[in-house]
Order: C-alpha cells, then sequence, then structure tokens
C-alpha cells in the first residue's frame, strides 16, 4: 500500500506542478516585439553614393528602433541596399541650375534598403519604399564628445542627454547644409565641402549623393520579434502622469509647413522610444500617440522674413495593445502626486515643442516657449559684398590700373572679367567673358543682382515638417479639473 501511495505521489505532484507552472504562464500576460509596417527607419550615409541605378548604398541606424519598452534593433547597426531608381529633378529646380551656369542634368536617386546586418552577426530581412535623401546632413560625433558626453536622462527620450546636447544635435548638426563660401571655413569636412563647392562651379559634373546624407526609409513589411512575458507589475504605472519637465522622442504623423498650417489643426505624433519613471517603471511605451493642435502659424515673407508655428500636445493615449492589458490589470491606488485619469488609456497632458527636425531649405530654431521659426543666416549678407566688389573688379577697366594693360585702352583686365564671370555662370562664364570686357561686366552685375535679390530681398524660409520629422517633447504638469480645485480649496471638515 505505501508502495502505491509513493508511485501515486511521484506522478500527481509533478503534475499539479507542471500545470499550476501552465496556469501561471497562461495568466501571464506577453506582448508583441513588433516594430510595424509604415515606421521609419533612420539612416545616414557611410560613404558617397553614385546616383546610378543598382548602384550599392551603405548606411548606419541614427536610432535605435524601440518595440514596447525595449530595444530591438540598436543604433549604428548597418543597413544595405541600391539605388532602385533614378529620376531628372523638377524643372524649377533644373532652370535655377542653368541660370546658376550648372548645365548638368540634374537627377535623384531613389533608395531602397533589404538587409539589417544586426550587432550579433544575424542578417534580418527587411523591405523599405523607395525615398530620397532628406535635406539634412549628419555628422558622426567626434570621439571626444563622446568621452564628454554626460549620462543619460532616465526621464529623456531617446537622445538621453543634456538638454542643450539634444539641441545641438537635432537643431544643428541635422540642419546643417553646404551651401557657399561661409560654410567652407567652419565645421568639420571642409575638404568634402570644398571638393563639392568646386564641383558645383563646372557647367558639367558627376552626381552622387553625399556621406552622411540622412534618410527616414518607411517599411512595407514589419519586423517581428516574437513574443515576450510582462510582468503586472510592470504594467502598474503604466499610463501614469509622468513627472514635469520630463522629455520624449516622438515622430510627427501630421505634415506641417508654416505656409499652409490653419489655427486649431490637429497635429498627432508618435512615441519612437519608452518613457520610464525614475524608479524605472514603464509609463508610455513606444507607440503611444500625443494628440494636440496648432495654436500659431505665420506665413514667410520678403525681405527674409521668416515663417513662424506654434503647436502643442494635450493627450496621450496608449497602443491599442497595450491599452487592453492595462484594462484588464487592476487599477493602482491613486496618489496625490501621480493622480490617475478616468480614462486608464488616455492621460492629459500639456506638452510642447524642445527641439525638433526641420525638413524645409532653411534650418529652424525652436525658442523656450515651444515656438518653431525658421532660422535665416546672418552670414547671408556677406554674399552680396561679395558680389559687389566682385562685379566693381570686372567693371574696372582703368588702363593705369594693370601692368599689363599698356596700349590695350584696359580689355587686359582678365582678373576682374574672370571673377565676373565666375560669379555669374560659373567657370562657363568665368571663360566666356574673356572674349570682351562687357561681357565679364555683364555676367558680374548679373551675379550681384541675383546675389541680392536671394540674400536680401526674397522670400523668408517656411518651417515646414514632413511626416515622420523627429521631434523631443517636453511634457508638462497635468492641470487638474476645476472640481478638484474647488475640493482642494474647500476648508477641511472639522
Amino acid at each position: 500500500m505505501k508502495v502505491v501511495l509513493a508511485i501515486h505521489a511521484a506522478v500527481v505532484i509533478p503534475l499539479a506542478s507542471l500545470a499550476a507552472q501552465t496556469t501561471a504562464d497562461e495568466e501571464t500576460p506577453k506582448i508583441s516585439l513588433s516594430v510595424p509596417s509604415g515606421a521609419p527607419l533612420r539612416l545616414y550615409l557611410t560613404k558617397p553614393v553614385s546616383k546610378r541605378a543598382g548602384a550599392p548604398v551603405e548606411a548606419k541606424l541614427l536610432e535605435s528602433i524601440f518595440a514596447f519598452d525595449r530595444e530591438v534593433v540598436p543604433a549604428g547597426t548597418v543597413a544595405q541596399g541600391e539605388v532602385s531608381r533614378v529620376q531628372p529633378v523638377g524643372k524649377r529646380q533644373r532652370l535655377r541650375s542653368i541660370v546658376n551656369g550648372d548645365f548638368t542634368p540634374l537627377r535623384r536617386a531613389e533608395v531602397q534598403f533589404n538587409t539589417l546586418l544586426l550587432p550579433d552577426g544575424r542578417k534580418l530581412p527587411t523591405h523599405t519604399a523607395e525615398t530620397v535623401g532628406l535635406n539634412s546632413i549628419y555628422r558622426e560625433p567626434s570621439k571626444k564628445k563622446n568621452q564628454n558626453a554626460t549620462s543619460p536622462n532616465p526621464n529623456g527620450g531617446l537622445l538621453g542627454t543634456a538638454k542643450q546636447t539634444a539641441k545641438d544635435r537635432i537643431n544643428g548638426a541635422i540642419n546643417s547644409r553646404s551651401g557657399g563660401i561661409a560654410d567652407l571655413v567652419r565645421g568639420p569636412n571642409k575638404k568634402e565641402k570644398f571638393v563639392d563647392f568646386l564641383w558645383s562651379k563646372l557647367p558639367y559634373h558627376p552626381q552622387y549623393v553625399r556621406r552622411g546624407t540622412r534618410f527616414d526609409a518607411v517599411l512595407q513589411n514589419p519586423l517581428e520579434f516574437g513574443f515576450e512575458p510582462v510582468k503586472p507589475a510592470d504594467l502598474a504605472e503604466l499610463g501614469s502622469q509622468p513627472l514635469p519637465d520630463s522629455v520624449v522622442h516622438a515622430r510627427l504623423l501630421t505634415a506641417l509647413n508654416s505656409a499652409s498650417a490653419t489655427q486649431g489643426q490637429t497635429v498627432e505624433a508618435m512615441l519612437s522610444a519608452p518613457l520610464f519613471s525614475p524608479d524605472h517603471k514603464l509609463l508610455l511605451p513606444e507607440g503611444s500617440e500625443l494628440i494636440g493642435t496648432v495654436v500659431m502659424a505665420k506665413k514667410a515673407r520678403s525681405f527674409h522674413r521668416a515663417g513662424q508655428l506654434r503647436f502643442n500636445f494635450q493627450r496621450v493615449d496608449l497602443p491599442r495593445e497595450v491599452a487592453n492589458l492595462k484594462t484588464a490589470q487592476p487599477a493602482p491606488v491613486p496618489t496625490q502626486l501621480t493622480p490617475m485619469p478616468a480614462d486608464p488609456t488616455s492621460t492629459k497632458v500639456q506638452a510642447t515643442l524642445e527641439a525638433a527636425e526641420g525638413n524645409g531649405a532653411t534650418p529652424i530654431k525652436v525658442d523656450s516657449e515651444g515656438g518653431v521659426q525658421a532660422k535665416e543666416s546672418k552670414t547671408r549678407f556677406i554674399a552680396p559684398v561679395i558680389s559687389l566688389l566682385l562685379a566693381s573688379r570686372a567693371a574696372d577697366n582703368d588702363a593705369g590700373h594693370h601692368h599689363d594693360a599698356g596700349d590695350t585702352g584696359g580689355n587686359a583686365n582678365i582678373s576682374g572679367r574672370t571673377l565676373g564671370g565666375g560669379m555669374g555662370f560659373g567657370l562657363l562664364g568665368a571663360a566666356v567673358s574673356q572674349s570682351s570686357r562687357y561681357v565679364g561686366m555683364a555676367f558680374g552685375y548679373y551675379g550681384l543682382a541675383w546675389s541680392v535679390y536671394s540674400n536680401v530681398v526674397a522670400r523668408g524660409g517656411e518651417v515646414q515638417f514632413e511626416k515622420d520629422a523627429m521631434m523631443d517633447i517636453k511634457l508638462g504638469a497635468r492641470t487638474p479639473p476645476q472640481a478638484s480645485k474647488f475640493r482642494s480649496a474647500a476648508p477641511a471638515a472639522p
């Protein structure tokens, strides 16, 4: 009898333990680690790419990719692809290039990425939509800057650094461009800028996409990383009110332009990285949506008066899948510091722009109150002054000022005509201007007129945000309901 009982116990106890473990596993919620289609891969080229179909492309991830509360693809991951298609640029851009002496049949290269090389050696197949490079250049920070970098901010967004570092990285490095002589003498990559400047002065030159050019390659198919169990304790503070001045990293879902935006227009953004509390509890997962409105929009005007835009956010909603998990969990006890909203899947906030990536031709700047304005370069006045000096030099036909003028009556002003022609029509204009001093003068004054118009008289830049533009959003203190204010002001009952 004892033997039978022992055998029975040896069989029943493991089965009961297995059943209890199975029941516990079934009760433990699981979350899908998936990067949905439509999400952008933020990339930058590691080497120049020729603008020809089939040319190989190699880039690196500028930002990590998150799913729910964890990193699934780290920053720096290599992405491989190719130039899928080459198309001519628009007629307006083509005409402007011809006016500036560039007769190259300009093209734009559309790129697709098909492979991600993960740090552990795995190759992750991917399929992105055809995309062209953004109007921005990313420069990898130097090792010295990396050594002096501050520690990550637990309440910050993906940037994870101090406020000034975040602004420098987004407002500065992302929006910097190589546009003229003034840019050649400042910032890194001076040699590469100088080569680009020389190429742009030739009437015909090869075309390529610069190293560091930014791409937002939108996923056509989702990236799946399986399912992971989530402890109920990890969901306890999900959707709670974040601390004031917390910063979230998000991508804009609504394209905005200061020339067309209207007051009251709805603005939506999506968190691209999770937000944690100081004690490392998840507050807002990746995929949470911010809902807000445009509060001010002003078009750009002539004489380089820049466009302005201001918008803020009033509500944050949890992703649907996460909201279902949240509603299935018992509600935590609200506290005075972190009161729970009536709807556990939606939280009222006061959020303003902290830093952002502009997609227009003009860089942007974000003020302390979240307003955005196109940033007109102060060095733009240097170009008309230089153009005036060169035009004067081209028109200088006083024989007494030239050693080789002699009996030619000033026709030997080779340097003046060369400078004037080059200013008007590049190297081609410099060559044609040698035929006559009047041609050199005409080119010189044409270049002066164009420089004055484009740098002084023309319309200022607009504030432009394309869909998926990245930004940092600062969350402020929550405004309590009026009833709560009334109750808090009422005297306590005896």
